[in-house]
């Protein structure tokens, strides 16, 4: 339901702290197994989740049996559709869309449904299948850029694929093989699901087309399969984007669960005890599409449908931009001091650095945006909080690795030391990685002290290498600038890249 254009106001906390962006865009997804109101704000090409609250109404269970929605699920469905449309209305959302899939376009009652959301305001978008495949991958190319391979979108009531590379989506395929009709396809008989996965993939013209590619995994079960086995592993980072499955360890994780009573599977942490009953019918599924498709491996989306609605409403110009960036530069000037620092500290640090790859750059200038997110911390867990971020963060476009590099930068600019790497960065970046990493959070910490976190230091001064020298050039007019704190810091820089410590006044 549109509102008008609006603008995007302010709301200023009682408490007269920094003012925030008010919630622009919500929308409430109509699902086969879950409805779900998501309201996001900040930066149109990576904008924040600032509510998310799902209810599991198990709308398609239904229609394999009676082709319709039962009256319990309709039932649960309008109770959580009255509370999700007052809350985006209360939550000043600028826009609020309204989606419905599989099961609402299936149903024979599915009208019935519709003509409720739109009793309560709602004007209800009724995706097809190929429409629901394009926004799934389009919510995988807003997270992963550069993905190159077959995203699979696995609902309750069917499963969509669609090819992505070069950042563009190409062809797409909606099956009716959600998570809530599988089980009746594997009562059959013995092996059925493998079979109907292998004659419809055959039949849409997609076997083999995963070969040596990775398959992109979106949606509720499919995350919480990765969750059990970054459990079963002890993977140190609790992150389900990016997480990757061989083949092989899914196949196992099929054993593992057939074999689980299911009442120790809903103990685990962070799994959805909601997601449970349908895990072994939403890996079986996943098993035998991998296998069709040929695919290499596999890689969780948290980014779908509902992400990419939003990213194939942008311009060109902004869906071009890096995400991992644009998220980093929003964090900063949320919890920093000064917008603008960022920036200014990265170009400030590069020409000590002249060397490194694009990528490791593009991890620098994320860190040194992030450089000041500790500042509102109690001083001395300042370095925890940089961790944290960087580990914890709500990023894309990053990999454990990178989050891992990014964190040792913070912790060495928020609390120097000797390049020490609290736990777990070890065990998810290599030792060079670190220690280049360490280097740059020491150039971070010279910046900052010399600058105060203000610009024009950071303007007026330089920081170059010059043959075994670290120099920093200060005009005689700042030469105050150089006080014992700086002094200090660009000695440590300096020995840590083998170096001596220079000042020269230009």
């Amino acid at each position: 339901m549109a509102r008008g254009p609006g603008r995007r106001g302010l709301i200023r906390l009682p408490w007269g702290s920094r003012p925030v962006t008010a919630a622009h865009s919500a929308i409430i997804d109509i699902g086969s197994n879950s409805i779900r109101l998501v309201v996001y704000g900040g930066p149109d090409r990576m904008p924040a989740t600032l509510f998310n609250e799902k209810v599991l109404a198990g709308l398609g269970r239904s229609l394999a049996d009676t082709g319709t929605i039962d009256a319990e699920a309709m039932a649960v469905a309008g109770t959580a559709l009255r509370r999700f449309a007052w809350l985006a209305r209360e939550m000043q959302a600028d826009v609020i869309r309204t989606v419905a899939t599989a099961a609402v376009r299936d149903a024979a009652n599915g009208h019935e449904l519709v003509a409720l959301a739109e009793s309560l305001g709602l004007t209800v978008e009724t995706l097809t299948g190929e429409e629901e495949a394009q926004a799934a991958g389009y919510g995988v190319l807003s997270a992963i850029p550069d993905a190159d391979g077959i995203v699979g979108d696995l609902g309750g009531g069917s499963l969509e694929l669609v090819r992505v590379r070069n950042g563009k989506i190409g062809d797409r395929v909606s099956f009716p093989l959600g998570v809530l009709r599988i089980g009746a396809i594997r009562d059959r008989r013995p092996g059925e699901l493998d079979r109907v996965v292998q004659r419809l993939v055959a039949d849409a013209g997609w076997t083999g087309r995963g070969r040596g590619l990775p398959f992109y995994l979106v949606g509720g079960s499919w995350r919480t399969l990765a969750r059990l086995d970054m459990h079963l592993t002890g993977y140190p980072l609790p992150i389900a984007h990016g997480y990757t499955m061989s083949l092989d360890r899914i196949a196992q994780l099929r054993r593992i669960i057939a074999e689980t009573p299911r009442a120790d599977l809903k103990a685990v942490p962070n799994l959805s005890g909601g997601r449970v009953p349908t895990l072994d019918n939403a890996t079986a599924l996943l098993a035998a599409m991998a296998r069709q498709l040929d695919s290499a491996t596999t890689m969780i989306s948290a980014y779908g449908l509902r992400e990419g609605l939003l990213y194939a409403a942008l311009p060109p110009a902004v869906r071009s931009q890096d995400p991992l960036l644009v998220a980093a530069h929003d964090e900063g000037v949320r919890q920093g001091r000064f917008v603008e620092h960022g920036d200014l500290l990265h170009k400030w640090i590069a020409p000590l650095f002249p060397d490194e790859a694009p990528a490791a750059v593009r991890l620098r200038h994320a860190a040194c945006l992030l450089a000041d997110v500790g500042w509102h911390a109690n001083p001395e867990f300042r370095a925890e909080r940089g961790v944290e971020i960087a580990l914890h963060g709500n990023w894309v476009a990053i990999d454990a690795t990178g989050r891992a590099i990014v964190a040792q930068a913070l912790h060495s600019c928020l609390c120097g030391g000797n390049g020490d790497s609290p736990d777990p960065l070890a065990k998810l970046a290599p030792a060079a990685a670190l220690h280049a990493a360490h280097r740059w959070g020491l150039a971070m910490r010279l910046g900052q002290r010399l600058s105060g976190g203000v610009a024009t230091p950071l303007q007026r001064t330089d920081l170059r290498r010059k043959r075994a020298q670290v120099e920093l050039v200060v005009p005689p007019a700042d030469a105050a600038l150089y006080g014992e704190a700086v002094q200090k810091r660009h000695r440590a820089l300096a020995t840590a890249l083998g170096m001596e410590a220079s000042l020269v006044s230009r």
